[in-house]
């Protein structure tokens, strides 16, 4: 039996999140890979960590705080961790030899602080959304989250001059 694509589509913002984490893992594996196109991969990686993590602060972070059972903590623990993810992203970004041990190196620091964020937001955030936030406004931030995401890929969110903008206005 094949499943259609309306059976497969969701506008649940809980389940597109898990679904850009779940792409990320599989970049990750990519990036790691002598033999795949690396710089490929993480030029893919880049717009899709930026996009994704722009999307959520703007369209889901802001009504998940109006959640009283949702932590404004949690919600602001993970936007520090987007800045951490950000700046490991442009130091691997700044490698230019794909097969060199500094590559290694940045890409094992990118991987252990996008994990480390999408575990903690699978755990807290998303769980408390599940629980809290009923299904038509999941839906609604859901497009939301979608609109946002593909205007930031439409923009080239994951250049390089991009990064290192967001990153040197997080830490002014």
């Amino acid at each position: 039996m094949t499943s259609s694509p309306a059976a497969t589509a969701t506008t649940d913002v809980v389940e597109l999140i898990l679904r850009d984490h779940r792409r990320m893992e599989e970049l990750f594996r990519a990036m790691r890979n002598v033999q795949a196109d690396r710089a490929g991969a993480l030029q893919e990686f880049s717009a899709l960590l930026v996009a994704h993590a722009t999307a959520e602060e703007s369209e889901v972070y802001p009504a998940l705080r109006r959640y009283k059972n949702v932590d404004d903590e949690d919600v602001e623990h993970s936007v520090h961790e987007h800045h951490e993810g950000n700046e490991a992203l442009l130091a691997l970004l700044e490698v230019e030899d794909t097969g060199s041990e500094e590559w290694d190196e940045k890409l094992e620091e990118l991987v252990t602080a996008v994990n480390h964020h999408a575990d903690e937001e699978e755990r807290t955030l998303l769980n408390d959304a599940r629980e809290n936030v009923a299904a038509e406004r999941r839906a609604e931030l859901g497009a939301a989250f979608e609109q946002a995401r593909a205007e930031q890929l439409a923009a080239d969110c994951g250049s390089l001059e991009n990064v290192r903008r967001l990153v040197k206005s997080s830490s002014d």
